[in-house]
């Protein structure tokens, strides 16, 4: 499967599986938290900052066009849910409420930007040979700032799950 088409079928997946858990819930399933954890509406936000940043990042070493030799990093390990991270301020959601279909237009927005831009790259290489600053992992290849970007919303598409089943 050509590398473009590999990235579109995980982005695909991830969302497709988040925009089942979220699209059926209401307005205060959607923004009810517990103490000291965000609500499944916020997670979303979260989810639409980051792909939005990520985005911005990779077009930026598209542009930019550094060549590197950064190593492959384990980006992998945000899939560990015993691995607790603290977001980024940049990536922190606001406090609400949101509404369910505002966010799933957010989301779909984000998504389109990004689809498009990873269809307008005439050299998919340019994905392993040009790396950018990632403020955890360091310098990582644009590739693997695609794979974070959908192993991160499979993450948190757990994290509402869990969120769901302590609702009922």
């Amino acid at each position: 499967m050509e590398l473009i088409q590999r990235y579109r079928h995980h982005l695909s997946t991830a969302r497709d599986s988040l925009l089942q858990e979220i699209s059926s819930l209401n307005e205060h399933e959607f923004n009810q938290a517990k103490e000291n954890a965000w609500s499944i509406g916020q997670i979303c936000h979260h989810l639409w900052k980051t792909e939005t940043l990520f985005t911005k990042a990779i077009l930026f070493g598209l542009k930019r066009r550094p060549i590197t030799d950064a190593d492959r990093k384990p980006v992998e390990v945000v899939l560990d849910h015993a691995v607790k991270y603290q977001a980024l301020e940049i990536a922190v959601p606001d406090a609400g409420p949101f509404q369910v279909e505002e966010l799933l237009q957010m989301l779909g927005e984000s998504r389109g930007l990004l689809l498009d831009m990873l269809g307008k790259v005439e050299d998919p290489a340019a994905f392993a040979e040009i790396a950018v600053n990632h403020p955890r992992f360091g310098d990582l290849p644009l590739e693997q700032w695609i794979e974070l970007l959908y192993m991160h919303e499979q993450r948190h598409t757990e994290q509402i799950r869990e969120l769901k089943s302590l609702q009922s």
